[in-house]
């Protein structure tokens, strides 16, 4: 039986822990020049500055289905099937009775981006300990966002699978999976995580604005992967410029016409203003975005007049791309996706299809799940569809509009 979300953690008075301010701040100021694999370490030490017991950082895996320890002694646990990957899929604390106290499994989170969980163990718990538990989770967030851009070691310890060198190169250019603030929130997948080719997934946030990006390069092999990487490095030369969607579009197709004149990839780009909910977005030969409101796809919402795919020299370069613009409506939730996602095939050879796509991800929406969660287990369940053994890069990223009330 799974337990409780939050266990029972009234155990009588106990004795305020006092916080070991001196040794706290030295622990604080080594941590900026701690190696990756010293994180451990100092992570029971930071626990028990702060009169706790011990603290052990998990990390969620490539394909987020484990949570892997960094003390390499202790065993992964499973991200759909343990108190931890509750913590982790919430991303609210969950406390459990252990046998020598509680557990507490806080939440580990860089901005929107879930990055694993941290075990707190204590004799008992208060809402200063839960406080300090808290702090000590938000502390490591920083410090493992902050090295894992340099550690090899951090990279290895989340895979479980040796990665193709295709994947090797274009992962090394993908941003964090979920990035976001109070107004909206941007989320994407791709899958096969250790094997991609020509597929990948690019989103900022500039100020107010939110600009995705998604590709799907032609091919299936290193160059595929070269391609979208030099399409994703054009817009962000752009965007850095203060290039607009214009600019940047045409940027990518500059670029590849020029360095890779034989290779195209379909696309679409979008610029979101989470001040006003404008979108602005072009599509390059593939396939329409999807507007979700109110619990429902608006067919149609976001198809605009077919344009020619990124990289296209000579006479068929496009002089001016098609600008689409509409007004989204707080909630609203715009989905792209590469064509492996709906083409994917059972055994039978029927397709997972656009219905049980989208199905699938107003289910999770209305059941109150993320944005990251829902695409963690719609991914997962486009993967057992096909056994696992995906024919096309299936990439999919969806975004939010959802801004303040007054």
């Amino acid at each position: 039986m799974p337990d409780p979300p939050h266990a029972h953690t009234d155990r009588g008075p106990h004795p305020d822990p006092a916080v070991d301010e001196n040794r706290l701040e030295q622990l604080i100021s080594r941590a900026q020049t701690a190696l990756p694999v010293e994180l451990p370490a100092l992570a029971e030490q930071c626990a028990s500055a702060l009169g706790l017991g011990t603290a052990l950082i998990y990390l969620a895996d490539l394909q987020q289905r484990l949570l892997v320890p960094l003390d390499e002694a202790v065993e992964s646990l499973a991200v759909d099937h343990s108190s931890a990957g509750w913590a982790y899929r919430t991303v609210a604390p969950r406390v459990v009775d252990a046998d020598d106290g509680l557990i507490v499994w806080m939440p580990l989170v860089d901005g929107a981006e879930r990055l694993g969980v941290l075990a707190v163990r204590t004799a008992s718990l208060d809402g200063r300990l839960m406080r300090r538990s808290r702090m000590l989770a938000d502390l490591f967030a920083m410090l493992i966002t902050s090295k894992r851009a340099y550690s090899d070691w951090l990279a290895a310890r989340t895979r479980s699978a040796v990665m193709q060198l295709p994947a090797e190169m274009l992962r090394a250019f993908l941003p964090p999976r979920t990035i976001g603030s109070s107004r909206c929130v941007s989320t994407a997948v791709l899958e096969p995580a250790y094997d991609i080719a020509g597929d990948a997934f690019d989103h900022s946030v500039v100020k107010h604005v939110l600009h995705t990006m998604i590709l799907d390069g032609m091919g299936h092999d290193l160059t595929a992967g070269l391609t979208t990487s030099v399409a994703m490095a054009a817009a962000r030369n752009t965007r850095r410029r203060g290039g607009d969607l214009t600019e940047v579009v045409g940027s990518v197709d500059r670029a590849l016409a020029e360095w890779l004149p034989d290779h195209l990839c379909t696309g679409v780009m979008c610029r979101l203003d989470a001040e006003t909910g404008v979108l602005r977005w072009v599509n390059c030969g593939h396939p329409a975005p999807l507007l979700i409101r109110d619990e429902r796809v608006l067919t149609g919402a976001l198809d605009s007049p077919p344009q020619p795919p990124i990289g296209l020299a000579g006479p068929l370069f496009p002089t001016a791309r098609q600008i689409n613009e509409t007004k989204l409506e707080p909630g609203d939730c715009v989905l792209l996706y590469t064509d492996g996602v709906v083409e994917a095939r059972d055994e039978n050879g029927a397709e997972f299809g656009l219905g049980r796509f989208t199905d699938f991800i107003i289910r999770s929406d209305a059941a109150g799940e993320r944005p990251a969660e829902v695409l963690r287990l719609l991914i997962h369940a486009i993967l057992d569809y096909q056994r696992n053994q995906l024919r096309d890069d299936a990439t999919i990223l969806l975004f939010e509009w959802r801004p303040q009330h007054p």
